[in-house]
């Protein structure tokens, strides 16, 4: 009896220690991205977490935008918006790391016609 009280406080342990390596992004999000001319533009992110899938909505001044190809992988997330300017599709492809609260964020142009944009989304409180 005494090993079966041991045994499953054990198991308890590691699996509070398992979910709290795990990223858990859902939520609200807020960074400041960069823009035309060095300007930069509040952008919420609201994430919904899944196992390894991603889904949520990117708003900006574009109104929002749905995530798609959406992976978590560990503390690594990737996902694509797909934005219309003047008639045109541009796809925007989104690579973080989370740590804590924050999530620092690699977004590149499909195309690479332009240079990666790195910023830090922070956790809304």
């Amino acid at each position: 009896m005494r090993f079966r009280i041991v045994f499953l406080s054990a198991c308890f342990v590691l699996a509070a220690v398992a979910m709290a390596w795990a990223a858990d992004i859902s939520g609200k999000w807020v960074a400041q991205v960069p823009g035309r001319g060095g300007q930069t533009r509040e952008t919420t992110f609201n994430f919904k977490a899944d196992g390894t899938k991603l889904t949520g909505t990117v708003s900006g001044m574009q109104g929002d935008n749905p995530i798609s190809d959406g992976k978590i992988d560990g503390d690594n997330i990737s996902f694509t918006v797909v934005n219309s300017f003047n008639g045109n599709e541009v796809k925007l492809l989104y690579k973080g790391k989370v740590a804590g609260d924050e999530i620092k964020f690699t977004r590149t142009r499909d195309g690479g016609t332009q240079p990666p944009q790195e910023f830090t989304a922070k956790r809304a409180k």
